[in-house]
């Protein structure tokens, strides 16, 4: 999520500015890479709209021109190679105030070789400065700045290395990204300056983004994969719309906006620091939203995918799309995901039909009242007109000849014909299940609540 929100605030400055939009795979750790999940980020991208100008550019090809930059800042002076190890620094910075690795290899003059990690010398003193665009200057004194590997020992370049050779290479000016990001940022813009890179590009450090209890989201224990939110039946525009107001929100506080009011409105220079709470909640009401300002024809194309396997239970050759046309607009003004119709029509289409067992045991099995209720509602519905106000009707009659308000004498009904004691309006969903159906449904709920019973 955070990922996204990232890449959506560099798309809309790049697209309002008539700049480019440049897609890079950071993959210099071969540890952490995988194709698939170079796949996933292409296709997450995509799905909520971010388009790149160039790219996708992968670091794990670009290893010649990070090689170079470590050469040049070798024979100048400015890294040396290190063959320290971690227990070793450790043990000569016990009882050290301030840990992290203290110059042992500075003036060893060692050559750079296997086994022997390369570090940038830092400057003694002074202070590092970096511009923010969202949290404005942030000071960092070079004496607090450890000597940092810019070349592992085993010859992999290291991500901020990289980065600041591909960020010249490609003419960036201007990076949004992460805020955990800010720590290695001073580091990047000593390696600018070393590289002789010319001016800087502009930094936009974003707040992170955290989960109800104020924690930073983590893909341990959080859903945070943008797929995730897919598979779910989220809308592609809700989750954009969404993500854009994580930090950020328009001058006059709307909330929903088209992708091209984000384009035009969007400012880095608004962006708020403090964390951000994605809200799975208010997700849930943006994508609501979305879902019922679709029209008839989108909605279904756009629930056509979660209307099979594994969202839905029945055999295909049983799916009637005439049928499911009727009961669409009652599902769309009633579901927040598109994950959610199929198990809402599921009454419809599931051969054999399925009742929930819970439900039946507590409205009918063990109700005397909603015993009595299915059984005049099987002998009037014999025939009754079949219509949603006639039905209405008839049940309004059970229900004043037991004793029970409407809503309770619903409940016998809902569960015996439509299996669950939520879903769709009652008696709209009877006139589409059929006369014939609801009958055997009703009958065959009173022969299991007497066998229940005896």
């Amino acid at each position: 999520m955070g990922g996204a929100r990232t890449a959506l605030y560099n798309w809309f400055v790049a697209r309002r500015l008539g700049g480019s939009f440049v897609l890079r795979i950071e993959d210099t750790d071969r540890e952490r890479s995988d194709e698939a999940w170079t796949e996933g980020i292409v296709a997450a991208l995509r799905w909520i709209g971010v388009s790149w100008d160039e790219g996708p550019y992968f670091q794990s090809e670009r290893r010649e021109l990070y090689e170079q930059a470590a050469r040049k800042l070798f024979e100048s002076g400015l890294a040396y190679a290190c063959d320290c190890v971690r227990a070793d620094v450790e043990k000569r910075q016990e009882g050290n105030p301030t840990p992290g690795y203290d110059g042992y290899c500075r003036e060893r003059n060692l050559e750079p070789g296997p086994g022997r990690a390369l570090r940038f010398r830092v400057p003694d003193d002074g202070v590092t400065v970096v511009h923010d665009l969202v949290r404005g200057d942030v000071e960092f004194a070079n004496a607090t700045i450890e000597d940092f590997v810019i070349v592992k020992s085993s010859g992999d370049p290291l991500f901020v290395l990289a980065v600041v050779v591909d960020d010249m290479a490609m003419g960036i000016n201007l990076i949004i990204r992460a805020e955990e990001h800010l720590p290695t940022t001073p580091k990047a813009v000593l390696l600018w300056a070393a590289l002789g890179g010319g001016e800087l590009p502009q930094f936009a450090h974003l707040p992170v983004l955290v989960n109800e209890k104020r924690q930073k989201l983590s893909k341990r224990r959080d859903r945070v994969a943008v797929e995730d939110y897919r598979d779910l039946g989220f809308l592609p525009e809700a989750m954009t719309n969404y993500l854009s107001l994580l930090g950020w929100s328009p001058a006059d506080g709307r909330e929903v906006m088209t992708i091209d009011q984000l384009v035009e409105e969007f400012r880095l220079e608004d962006v708020n620091h403090s964390p951000a709470f994605f809200d799975e909640k208010r997700l849930l009401h943006f994508n609501g939203l979305y879902i019922r300002a679709l029209d008839p024809e989108t909605f279904a194309e756009r629930v056509a995918p979660f209307l099979v396997a594994p969202y839905a239970t029945w055999n295909p050759e049983h799916f009637d799309p005439e049928q499911f046309a009727v009961v669409a607009p009652l599902v769309q003004e009633r579901i927040a995901t598109l994950a959610e119709v199929a198990p809402m029509v599921a009454f419809l289409f599931d051969d054999p039909f399925v009742v929930d067992e819970a439900a039946f045991a507590k409205v009918i099995a063990a109700d005397a009242t909603g015993a009595e209720i299915l059984r005049r509602a099987g002998e009037t519905f014999v025939d009754c007109a079949w219509d949603a106000e006639s039905l209405k009707i008839v049940v309004s009659d059970i229900a004043e000849a037991v004793g029970r308000k409407l809503g309770k004498a619903q409940a016998p009904v809902r569960v015996a014909a439509l299996g669950s004691t939520v879903g769709l309006p009652l008696f709209e969903s009877l006139t589409v299940l059929g006369r014939e159906r609801t009958l055997a449904r009703v009958l065959d709920a009173l022969t299991r609540s007497s066998g229940a019973g005896s």
